[in-house]
């Protein structure tokens, strides 16, 4: 692995342009991309709320409503792409966050045989992403199935708007691994019937052994981040994308840069884990210097590939944003341990963190004084998502 140091000289050499693609990019993410993503959480919204089960309505609700910075922070790739697709690149994205999130909910529920209720839940997100494959009874192992078409609805907008790209053939089979680890992790990462991880062991450790330079859980880690599908969605509507720029980017987003993803996640929800009992993967490292030692490894890493990268100023703001919205939850923290682990990921990524930050903070204060107003008419601005 390369030393972190050349991304540090290459970032500050090119720092005059990083400036203007990020201007670039957040006036596009900020003015054309987020009304729409705006636009798509209602109309989920107005389908949700009309499921018939009241848990699977519930949870429905609370996936697009808890979790909306997801929603928000997966549509910044399609400030990357060209305007006449962007709307259904912002469809594509916002839809399969959408399954994720709701699929990640219902997988935490109890159930008999969490594995195959896991793989069950998350074919939805394999069939959206796999042309002409059939749709399938995706809640055959929950005791909840009737939400009146909503999950297959979500399933259907992804395969419309993919359909509308110019160059989806390109990415399918690497789509088809992405989804396919994104499935197994989600099933495997619960446990068993009995409580154990040692499935999600095995399988994060056979992926390890074809990689090179990463524990098991940090490669586990990498194959459940969305990244990687994000990315290729967004690429597909690039008319001069070629396939080796393809590999390249499917090699820099898995494990690297989806690793970043899924172990800053954990460590945002260290505490919240400890609290309930629940397994964490920043806690299979052997200490928080350990943690910290590592997550900085893989932050730079992860940044130089992307700098390396076809348009790699772009995908390192990305990158840098995605960081940026975690360090700021990390911030938040009363947990020694978790802003130790923050400030080397902050040191890593460096210089391209501040404007982020800079925009998340403002807009965390904005949110506070309108909540903070009396009478009806307050106003919400949200959940912060990676400006970019």
């Amino acid at each position: 692995m390369r030393h972190p140091i050349p991304v540090v000289r290459v970032i500050n050499k090119n720092g005059l342009w990083f400036a203007a693609d990020f201007v670039c990019i957040a006036r596009c993410y900020w003015l054309a991309v987020f009304p729409r993503v705006a636009l798509e959480v209602y109309r989920r919204r107005a389908l949700a709320v009309r499921i018939p089960d009241p848990t699977l309505r519930g949870l429905a609700l609370e996936a697009l409503d808890r979790k909306r910075a997801n929603l928000e922070g997966a549509a910044a790739f399609a400030a990357l792409v060209p305007g006449p697709s962007r709307p259904f690149v912002v469809k594509a994205l916002v839809a399969c966050q959408a399954i994720c999130d709701y699929l990640d909910l219902l997988s935490e529920q109890p159930n008999r045989d969490p594995v195959a209720n896991g793989y069950g839940l998350h074919e939805a997100l394999i069939v959206a992403t796999t042309p002409g494959r059939s749709h399938s009874d995706y809640y055959r192992h929950h005791d909840h199935s009737n939400d009146g078409g909503y999950l297959r609805g979500l399933v259907e907008s992804v395969r419309e708007a993919l359909l509308a790209l110019p160059l989806v053939s390109l990415i399918a089979e690497p789509m088809r691994r992405a989804t396919e680890r994104i499935s197994a992790y989600q099933a495997l990462n619960h446990g068993d019937t009995l409580g154990s991880y040692d499935q999600f062991e095995r399988w994060a450790s056979e992926e390890s052994r074809l990689l090179s330079g990463l524990h098991w859980w940090e490669t586990g880690a990498g194959a459940g981040s969305t990244l990687t599908l994000f990315v290729l969605i967004a690429s597909a509507a690039d008319p001069r994308l070629r396939p080796s720029d393809v590999v390249e980017l499917e090699n820099a987003y898995f494990p690297w840069i989806g690793a970043l993803h899924s172990l800053l996640d954990s460590l945002v929800d260290h505490g919240e884990d400890l609290a309930t009992g629940e397994r964490g993967l920043i806690g299979c490292y052997s200490s928080p210097l350990d943690a910290a030692a590592r997550m900085r490894t893989i932050a730079a890493e992860a940044l130089r590939r992307a700098v390396a990268l076809p348009g790699g100023r772009r995908h390192a703001l990305i990158v840098a944003s995605m960081a940026s919205f975690y360090i700021c939850e990390i911030h938040r923290s009363t947990s020694p341990q978790v802003q130790l682990v923050g400030r080397s990921v902050l040191d890593a990524v460096g210089c391209l963190a501040a404007p982020t930050m800079a925009i998340l903070g403002a807009r965390r204060r904005l949110r506070g004084i309108t909540e903070s107003r009396p009478g009806p008419t307050r106003v919400s601005v949200g959940p912060s998502p990676p400006p970019s």
